[in-house]
């Protein structure tokens, strides 16, 4: 025996069936006059699974800028002339040595400067106070 579908709550508003979400209860407009019952967008998106994410971006082995250099050799002795890959060349030329990148310096957040410039200021007082007490007491003892 085949079971018969409970039909969703429906009502018409100026010609135009509206019907409630099986799922959630949200007004579902335009629907047809043969539907039992709907599902809105919202419980369709929830039950359609999240594609994976895509793969990160793999490094080729080769240096940051190599496609500018007028010449470079990587490992396997392929030979590049401004990025492109000269294969009659391949092997005749030692690897090219890379230099390694300068560390840039991270930008500071306006907090990190203001306790720098704080303690600083604590450190000129502290001197400025002993050098004080030192004068002080050299004109006591002379």
């Amino acid at each position: 025996m085949r079971k018969k579908k409970k039909q969703s709550p429906s009502y018409l508003v100026h010609n135009v069936r509206y019907m409630l979400c099986s799922k959630c209860g949200q007004e579902v407009r335009n629907v047809g006059e043969s539907a039992l019952s709907v599902i809105c967008s919202r419980c369709v998106n929830a039950l359609v699974p999240l594609e994976p994410p895509k793969s990160r971006y793999q490094s080729t082995g080769r240096p940051v800028g190599w496609h500018f250099m007028k010449e470079y050799v990587d490992k396997d002795g392929n030979v590049f002339h401004k990025g492109k890959e000269q294969p009659k060349l391949k092997g005749t030329l030692p690897p090219t040595k890379v230099k390694p990148l300068k560390k840039k310096a991270k930008r500071r957040s306006r907090d990190q400067i203001l306790v720098e410039k704080y303690k600083k200021k604590q450190a000129l007082k502290k001197a400025h106070k002993k050098q004080k007490e030192f004068l002080n007491h050299e004109i006591y003892k002379g």
